[in-house]
């Protein structure tokens, strides 16, 4: 797979990259999330230091996908449950 150069902006620093084409759309969205919740902490908080700012940044965004997962492991888990259900229904009915 080919690989892109791009340049990815992150808390008013540019960073080169070489990314494939099917990374290339999340790595772009990754630096925009970056950037807002950076604007979001700066906005609502008395804090300047910009790696006070990428630190609280990152633990917001790590926290944010770690809920994610466990919602996801969630999900997946009824599904599971809801199989079963479904098999033991099934095998229930063939005994009547």
């Amino acid at each position: 797979m080919a690989k892109l150069s791009v340049k990815v902006v992150v808390a008013g620093r540019t960073y080169p990259l070489s990314v494939s084409e099917s990374e290339e759309k999340k790595v772009l969205k990754a630096a925009e999330d970056i950037n807002k919740a950076i604007k979001l902490l700066q906005d609502n908080y008395a804090v300047k230091d910009m790696q006070d700012l990428l630190a609280m940044t990152a633990l917001q965004l790590a926290s944010k996908a770690d809920n994610q997962k466990s919602s996801d492991n969630d999900s997946e888990s009824v599904s599971e449950i809801e199989e079963m259900l479904e098999s033991l229904s099934n095998e229930l009915d063939e005994l009547k």
